[in-house]
């Protein structure tokens, strides 16, 4: 198979869809791997370190996109990159469609097949190829989190952990899944006192017994979620529904009634985010000021650490990117269910139920799907 691997072109976006080490696996089990120059610069991965791993550089997306009968990316297409793409063509990356209309008519207009890292399960459940991501996010949330707080960000001037005779900030985390339970260790870490809000009793226990009874946790009803809102200085968005729009959990009344100088990180915004004033941001210009709270909801938070990011995630996508080089998509996706799940838009039909209600679009079965086109 031919695999193409252009540059990412979202705003300060520098990870790549496979590292050097990828590339060479995929070489040696008799695939073609193309590059777009310059793709790896911002992990530090040049242009030699894949022509060493086998695979060709070439000067343009364009001609990777030509080339290459699955591309795997990072982030989704920008608008620049629609047009390269075509029918019976494999497009494996983030793509996050809930609540985005105009990339989802884009992909269901080229004819191609979109699968979503966010969306493909494992035995268990779990989001094997969202986790990666979503570990680096939620550390880096009570990271820059902190940094927010500070005066001259807009800040409130808040030291997270406070110092003696001094109280820490009080950090409060909607969602005890993967981004929550990293966000949680990471403020306990920097000494602030935190609380977690859940509606899963299973994930609060599981976050008290690993830290330990450290934090504080609170089922997720909306009394509790008022009243631990309006007392926090740093509030962190981790709630995820599985390939929908994130449920919007606090109002814009509610995040006008919190102290000024609060922070908000809206790590939901790639799903629409979970906070009523929460509006996509990047990294160029990453906050915004919204009731006098301070508000980051940058869409693609990993790529600020984008060599750890993309090594992470090549870990969890390689196998993947095997699976279908090797055995070409239909008989991959009809023999793993798991992986099926990633299957967002085939053919111009849309195979994920929750995009589908969330886009108010027609839902096809991914089976019946594959079915009729295998």
């Amino acid at each position: 198979m031919r695999i193409g691997i252009p540059k990412e072109i979202k705003s300060h976006e520098y990870r790549v869809g496979l590292t050097p080490g990828s590339a060479r696996e995929l070489v040696h089990h008799g695939h073609r791997v193309v590059v777009e120059t310059q793709a790896g610069e911002g992990i530090g991965c040049s242009d030699s370190a894949y022509r060493a791993a086998g695979a060709e550089i070439v000067d343009s997306p364009a001609e990777v996109f030509a080339t290459a009968d699955l591309v795997v990316k990072v982030k989704e297409p920008q608008a620049s990159e629609f047009g390269f793409l075509r029918a019976n063509q494999i497009l494996f990356t983030y793509l996050h469609l809930a609540p985005d209309p105009t990339q989802a008519k884009a992909l269901m207009d080229s004819g191609c097949t979109a699968i979503a890292y966010e969306t493909v399960t494992d035995a268990l459940g779990r989001l094997p190829l969202l986790a990666p991501m979503s570990e680096v996010a939620g550390r880096m949330s009570v990271q820059v989190g902190a940094h927010c707080l500070e005066k001259e960000q807009g800040g409130a001037g808040v030291l997270l952990g406070g110092v003696p005779g001094v109280a820490p900030a009080k950090v409060v985390v909607l969602g005890g899944g993967v981004v929550g339970s990293n966000a949680t260790r990471m403020a306990v870490g920097l000494g602030a006192r935190v609380v977690v809000l859940d509606r899963s009793l299973a994930r609060l226990s599981h976050i008290d017994e690993l830290l330990l009874n450290t934090v504080e946790t609170a089922y997720a009803t909306m009394d509790n979620i008022e009243h631990h809102v309006l007392e926090a200085d740093l509030l962190i968005g981790a709630v995820l529904v599985p390939g929908a729009a994130a449920p919007r959990l606090v109002s814009r009344a509610l995040i006008g009634a919190m102290r000024k100088g609060s922070v908000v990180v809206d790590v939901a915004i790639d799903q629409g985010g979970c906070i009523e004033t929460s509006r996509p941001t990047t990294h160029a210009d990453p906050t915004y000021l919204a009731e006098g709270v301070v508000h980051y909801c940058v869409t693609n938070m990993p790529g600020a650490v984008a060599r750890s990011s993309a090594f992470a995630l090549n870990n969890a996508t390689l196998p993947f990117v095997l699976a279908l080089a090797d055995n070409g998509l239909v008989r991959t996706l009809s023999e793993d269910p798991h992986f099926r799940a990633g299957l967002n838009i085939y053919h111009g039909r849309v195979t994920h139920a929750a995009v589908a209600r969330d886009l108010d679009l027609a839902f096809t079965a991914p089976e019946a799907a594959l079915s009729d086109q295998g």
